[in-house]
């Protein structure tokens, strides 16, 4: 460590502590209260209700949370798979090839989400590839976003497996298919299941190319979460907010125990 004395640690800590608390804690507990709150005219609000809850699980606000789920699930398991077999494909690949494809993968984090959005917006808004009004150009938008950070983190993983392992399964007898099974895949399991939760957290935020793309059928909760504050409700803004937050955890709460079985094995 950098920080040699007891007393520099606790400094350390302590300053994290505030700024953690700051910037992510205090954050987070204004819009609990504003979930909550029926009118708030002070510093905090004056009284509590619990309408605005009642409010966000039911109706709209749920179907909105349900497309939300099925975007971030549909949208993350095919990130993964995509990054995972563009990680695998590119390992042994010319050095040429490998760098266009890792330049590829990362393209899409060199612009923002709204020009991800304009994009698949001009290039599917017309045959034969006609996407534009249905549910489909979302998952695109999404699968995109989430793309380069799933193939970042396989092949990061990736670059430390032990090639010898698969080379010594091979030698064994062991099928190009049955190395990739039961050998190659398993070992990068913990990786991909880090993926599916970074990308499952990503998409169930994302609100930039969303709004650009959503047609009336498949609206998602932070698109919901924008037009009520757009309309000044932001009590009710607030209600949906929570529940995208618990719903988000719940996801990576059950993806941390594929991954923590993942690494047992």
């Amino acid at each position: 460590m950098l920080l040699w004395t007891r007393r520099s640690r606790a400094l350390a800590v302590a300053v994290f502590a505030v700024l953690f608390t700051v910037v992510v804690v205090a954050p987070l507990a204004m819009i609990v209260l504003a979930s909550v709150a029926g009118s708030w005219n002070g510093v905090l609000p004056a009284e509590l209700t619990g309408a605005h809850l009642a409010s966000a699980v039911r109706g709209d606000a749920v179907a909105s949370a349900v497309v939300s789920a099925q975007t971030a699930v549909i949208a993350a398991l095919a990130a993964v798979v995509l990054g995972t077999w563009l990680a695998l494909g590119s390992e042994r690949a010319p050095g040429p090839v490998r760098r266009v494809v890792d330049a590829a993968a990362h393209l899409p984090l060199a612009v923002p989400s709204v020009v991800v959005g304009l994009g698949l917006l001009v290039a599917f808004s017309r045959p034969p590839l006609l996407l534009n009004g249905t549910r489909w150009i979302v998952l695109v938008a999404h699968l995109v976003i989430l793309l380069p950070f799933t193939f970042s983190v396989v092949s990061a993983a990736q670059r430390r497996v032990d090639p010898l392992v698969a080379a010594v399964a091979a030698s064994l007898g062991a099928s190009p298919a049955r190395v990739l099974w039961q050998v190659r895949l398993p070992a990068l399991l913990p990786a991909m299941s880090a993926s599916a939760s970074l990308g499952l957290a990503l998409s169930m935020g994302e609100v930039g190319a969303t709004i650009m793309l959503y047609p009336p059928d498949w609206r998602t909760l932070p698109v919901s979460v924008f037009a009520l504050t757009d309309r000044g409700q932001v009590f009710a803004a607030s209600a949906s907010t929570v529940l995208l937050l618990g719903i988000t955890l719940v996801g990576l709460v059950a993806l941390g125990a594929v991954r923590s079985r993942a690494a047992e094995r």
